[in-house]
């Protein structure tokens, strides 16, 4: 399968990158090492992927990169302009992306991922669907890290943090993508929002009366395309770098690793 990373920029005033002196987040070092760089390691040394895409703004910055340019030189990756949101990057990516083979999706901010939280991921996505998203269980990762700020969502009876890890299967997932930059634009228009997604379905998340089940058979026919869940306990699955905290943390995991 193939597999694309999303490593455009937050423009340039996103913190992290501010912080770090380099132009995308996904370019600061975490351990001494860029996030971006770790993440395609550890995509290459899963050994379960043909051809990595980046998705950036400007494709000479990962030729600053050793790493990185060491697999674009051997043909192992390849760059794709990102658009002006991840949604948009992704419906981009799309056009240039054969979907004849499964393409898996994650972020350039995720310095945890493992070759080990790929293969659970991969192994345990279903099949029978358009697209398979990860979530992680809240009580997993608050019980690995109680003291992490993390953003769960709240589906039926349990709470789940989102892992920046979705596995395409088909072609549908293009009007997926459409419907996801469709919530993207309403994202500071609460009312069209809850409009896009359905006021009932709405109520019934923020109520938890929806299971994960029902949710996401809701999300596919509003989407058009079947979308399942993949329940991932990993804790480091969950944790990305959004904030100084998510660093720090993130720097501390990886001591502790041989």
């Amino acid at each position: 399968m193939n597999a694309l990373i999303l490593a455009g920029s937050r423009g340039p005033a996103d913190p992290m990158a501010q912080a770090a002196g380099v132009s995308h987040k996904a370019l600061a070092p975490v351990g001494g090492v860029p996030m971006l760089l770790r993440v395609a390691e550890a995509l290459r040394e899963s050994g379960r992927f043909q051809r990595l895409y980046v998705c950036i703004e400007d494709a000479s910055v990962i030729f600053k990169v050793p790493g990185l340019e060491a697999m674009h030189r051997n043909r192992l990756l390849e760059t794709i302009a990102a658009a002006d949101s991840p949604a948009a990057s992704v419906a981009a990516a799309l056009k240039r992306i054969d979907l004849a083979q499964p393409l898996l999706v994650t972020t350039g901010d995720h310095p945890l991922l493992t070759p080990a939280i790929l293969e659970r991921f991969l192994d345990l996505a279903p099949k029978d669907c358009d697209l398979a998203v990860a979530l992680a269980p809240a009580d997993v990762v608050s019980a690995a890290y109680p003291g992490a700020i993390r953003t769960f969502y709240k589906l039926g009876g349990k709470r789940y943090s989102g892992c920046n890890l979705f596995l395409a299967r088909s072609g549908k997932v293009a009007a997926i993508a459409a419907y996801w930059r469709k919530l993207e634009a309403f994202r500071k228009q609460p009312l069209k929002l809850i409009w896009s997604v359905g006021p009932l379905a709405f109520l019934k998340t923020v109520l938890g009366l929806m299971t994960t089940e029902d949710a996401f058979a809701h999300l596919s026919r509003k989407a058009g395309g079947v979308i399942k869940h993949v329940e991932l306990p990993i804790a480091e699955a969950a944790i990305d770098v959004d904030k100084p905290a998510d660093l720090e943390l993130a720097e501390r995991i990886l001591a502790t690793r041989p």
